[in-house]
């Protein structure tokens, strides 16, 4: 069992940054890829982006490509999710995921724990 707790988020204005975090319980971090995902009102959860348990691997869906930058600390135990030039239609819910051994990477499904979410709003 895995418990995972995000923080950081908040209102700002577009254009502007965030870093959200997201720790995780257990001692096993170090061996399995993280996942984010979004969730604006009324829309599906969408894969953000990923990083592989090393931290050696990471993309993105192409609308936060040059943007977001996720990273990991495996010593604390903690993921990333540096924000950057937000826009208002990144506002959502934000989520952070182990990746499971099945499943698409790319869709919930393949994501076995989960964080209970930050909000990030983005003002215009």
């Amino acid at each position: 069992q895995v418990q995972l707790v995000e923080s950081g988020g908040g209102l700002v204005q577009a254009g502007g940054s965030l870093r959200l975090s997201c720790t995780a319980s257990g001692r096993t971090f170090s061996t399995y890829a993280m996942g984010w995902f979004r969730q604006a009102p009324g829309k599906e959860r969408e894969f953000v982006g990923l990083i592989t348990s090393d931290g050696g691997f990471r993309y993105y869906t192409g609308s936060v490509k040059g943007r977001f930058t996720i990273s990991r600390d495996n010593a604390k135990n903690t993921v990333y999710l540096q924000m950057n030039s937000l826009k208002p239609e990144d506002t959502a819910v934000y989520f952070c995921a182990v990746r499971g051994s099945s499943g698409s990477a790319y869709y919930p499904n393949g994501y076995d724990y989960w964080g209970q979410g930050t909000q990030v709003t983005v003002s215009s």
